[in-house]
């Protein structure tokens, strides 16, 4: 009998000590597999992990990101014709500045059904490999397979926080690394090329 969900956590070739970690944390069960994945680009990495899974669900998990305790009964509320979901965006940190974010991304969810892939985005099996999985892309591989998945069919939104280091955030800044992300998002939707933003992004972050 196959697990109800697979969860998939791509991580870096230098955070491979963290593999063990995040699969006791998860915790293995009949009903649940872990898969940690190596690699350099995370559309690939996924696609990898993916490939392996047996679970009914797919659900796909950033290594800095923890999830709520009930995570899995709650997928297992998803309506029969949802295709797939999203956790809510939670930062494990005080400063209002995380609340501020938080309640920017709620609204960015609520009016475009537009989640990043730092929600924990789950979906069915079947689904995923009739889209093809991630596209093989060096930046936005979660917006671009969210835009896919939403014309598959209906979304569920689990209302539990999934909660994502701040650890980035604190490093380059709130308003910084949100303006950022907000002018990569909108070069996306510009037209611009991801490979012409991922090396933006690369430029942007070597001058810190």
């Amino acid at each position: 009998m196959n697990p109800f969900v697979s969860v998939v956590i791509p991580i870096s070739p230098q955070d491979e000590a963290l593999a063990d970690q995040l699969r006791q944390a998860i915790g293995d069960s009949p009903d649940r597999e872990v898969i940690t994945i190596s690699g350099s680009q995370r559309g690939t990495q996924m696609n990898a992990g993916a490939s392996r899974a047996t679970g009914d669900w797919l659900l796909f998990l950033h290594a800095d990101s923890r999830l709520p305790d009930g995570w899995d009964a709650r997928i297992r509320t998803a309506p029969a014709e949802a295709v797939g979901g999203w956790f809510r965006f939670a930062l494990d940190d005080d400063a209002w500045q995380a609340r501020v974010i938080e309640r920017g991304v709620a609204w960015r969810v609520r009016l475009l059904r537009l989640p990043y892939g730092d929600q924990g985005l789950f979906v069915r099996r079947g689904v995923f490999e009739r889209l093809g999985g991630f596209q093989p892309l060096p930046l936005l591989e979660d917006v671009d397979f969210m835009r896919r998945l939403k014309r598959e069919g209906p979304l569920f939104e689990v209302p539990l926080p999934l909660r994502t280091s701040s650890r980035r955030w604190r490093h380059d800044g709130w308003l910084r690394r949100s303006l950022g992300n907000l002018a990569i998002i909108s070069g996306y939707f510009a037209g611009v090329p991801p490979a012409r933003l991922a090396r933006w992004y690369r430029q942007e972050h070597e001058k810190r």
